[in-house]
């Protein structure tokens, strides 16, 4: 009896390191994924502030990975160009020379999206077929490659827009857009913390848990709000801060009917629910941080909340930076980026009030 508990322990242990070897290797994984993502959205946005995003005007998920070699082929990809309303009422004039460098943002932007689904797809297929992925996850998995199929759809969807009647895309398929990146971002993280060994440590308080998810919550509407506002350039007007069109509420904000259309077609509007966005969200973060330091300063949940507070304020110094410069293409990709660096933070502190993924379920591989 002794020798075949003594065995079963061993393969115990066994199945429990080939689990932590597993775990590591997906976890490499998702982090080179969530790099790309994050290298993702920076250059979609900077393709936004260029004013790139419209200089290819068909989609063609494969052969588009190749851009034009020839002088003839650019000025055929420059002619398509040339029938768009962005071309004949903003760049009209435009030489082939300055077509190529918007030209570019908006390839270099497509590409790395095709990467993105090559590097994860692949390695996917591999840990599946190797039985390294546990059975929890292989649906979150399936349902994140599902989705970043979806996104290349969102994205055309939302180019087509400004290809007809507009000067450029709409903005509720660009916060579409943009929402759609975050969640995809927000997935992996949440898996990949998940799969991290965490410390055990007791919540702060009982409410701890809940304002987590809602400062992660919070933190992904501000990108919403933030999309609607760089859809509709409303952060090119109003470039004062802490007082708006001269004071803290300014006027105007429902002049459109009906008043719900305000709330996403009026630039003054949306730049106020925007700042009033974030503004809350510093509040909370800052109730937040001090409702852990009270209860149990000592923990790392405490200090993850010192470290989010900390994110959300320079993430508030760096928005009203680039509001009163008006905004920079530096300071506007900087401002994403640390919009991006909130979002997974937050969610990566969300998930730590949760746990890892039990280590008891997690030896159960193949079906």
């Amino acid at each position: 009896m002794a020798h075949a508990e003594l065995a079963t322990e061993q393969t115990l242990l066994k199945e429990i390191g080939r689990t932590e070897r597993n775990r590591r290797q997906i976890r490499g994984w998702l982090a080179v994924v969530l790099f790309a993502l994050f290298a993702l959205v920076l250059v979609g946005g900077a393709t936004r502030l260029t004013e790139s995003g419209l200089s290819i005007t068909e989609w063609k998920p494969i052969h588009g990975v190749i851009p034009p070699l020839t002088a003839e082929e650019w000025e055929e990809e420059f002619r398509l160009y040339q029938r768009i309303p962005q071309y004949e009422q903003l760049n009209k004039g435009m030489t082939v020379e300055e077509f190529k460098t918007i030209f570019w943002w908006e390839w270099a932007h497509r590409l790395l999206a095709r990467t993105i689904g090559v590097i994860f797809a692949l390695p996917l297929f591999f840990f599946w077929v190797t039985g390294r992925i546990e059975r929890r996850l292989r649906w979150p998995l399936l349902g994140i490659l599902a989705l970043g199929g979806f996104q290349g759809f969102i994205g055309w969807w939302m180019v087509s827009s400004g290809l007809v009647e507009r000067t450029e895309v709409s903005q509720y398929r660009l916060a579409a857009h943009l929402v759609v990146a975050c969640l995809i971002f927000a997935g992996c993280m949440w898996i990949l913390r998940g799969l991290c060994p965490h410390s055990g440590d007791a919540a702060p308080t009982k409410k701890s848990r809940s304002m987590a998810a809602i400062l992660a919550l919070m933190s992904l509407f501000q990108i919403y709000l933030g999309a609607l506002v760089a859809g509709l350039d409303a952060v090119f007007t109003y470039n004062t801060w802490p007082l708006m069109d001269g004071s803290i509420v300014p006027g105007g904000l429902f002049v459109q009917q009906p008043a719900w259309i305000n709330l996403f077609e009026n630039p003054k509007t949306v730049q106020f629910l925007h700042r009033a966005g974030a503004y809350l969200l510093l509040a909370l973060a800052l109730m937040h941080m001090i409702a852990s330091l009270r209860a149990a300063p000592e923990t790392t949940h405490a200090r993850r909340s010192v470290v989010l507070f900390a994110l959300v304020t320079i993430q508030a110094v760096i928005g009203i930076t680039t509001l009163v410069l008006q905004v920079p293409i530096g300071w506007g990709v900087l401002h994403q980026a640390g919009a991006l660096v909130v979002l997974g933070f937050a969610i990566a502190h969300w998930r730590g009030f949760v746990g890892e993924y039990p280590k008891s379920t997690a030896i159960e591989f193949r079906d």
